[in-house]
This record gives C-alpha cells, structure tokens and sequence, in this order.
C-alpha cells in the first residue's frame, strides 16, 4: 500500500492522507496519519481536464482527465507499506 499526504485546495479535506491499495482501490482519511516514509514530494495542479504534476523523483508528467475540475495540491509520497487489515 502507498500513502499520499496532502495538503491544497480541491480535495474533500484541506489535509488527508490518501492509501492506495496494490489493486488501485483507494481510500481517504482526514488529516496525517502513520509514519511518513518519504519517496518523493510534488505539486498537482488539476485544472479543467489537464493535471499537470511535477515530483521530485518522477520529473514532470501532463495527464487529461475525464472529469473537470481545480486543484492546487502540495503532497509527500511515501514508500509501499504493508497493508493494515483493520482498516
């Protein structure tokens, strides 16, 4: 499982951590939560249906989406977890 962490505008909450499962399902928790294992840090700015990110591992990458939207997102990737059952 990985970890996002972030904070900006256009997300459900201004801070959450976001896990996502090793079969693409994710989900959301409002605020930080777990040890951050840092990978890498980035900047997603979606606008409309361009997203446009730059990571500090990954470099920059322009996507398109389906859906429209805004958001200003400053985020910390953490390395793969093993997975909480409990959650």
């Amino acid at each position: 499982m990985r970890k996002y962490f972030e904070f900006g505008f256009g997300n459900n909450h201004l801070l959450r951590t976001e896990f996502e499962r090793a079969d693409g399902s994710e989900y959301e928790k409002k605020g930080i939560y777990g040890p951050i294992n840092f990978n890498s840090v980035y900047v997603r700015i979606w606008i409309k249906q361009k997203v446009f990110i730059l990571d500090s591992k990954k470099g920059f990458k322009k996507t398109n989406k389906k859906r429209s939207d805004f958001k200003f997102i400053l985020g910390i990737s953490s390395k793969e977890i093993e997975e909480d059952n409990n959650e």
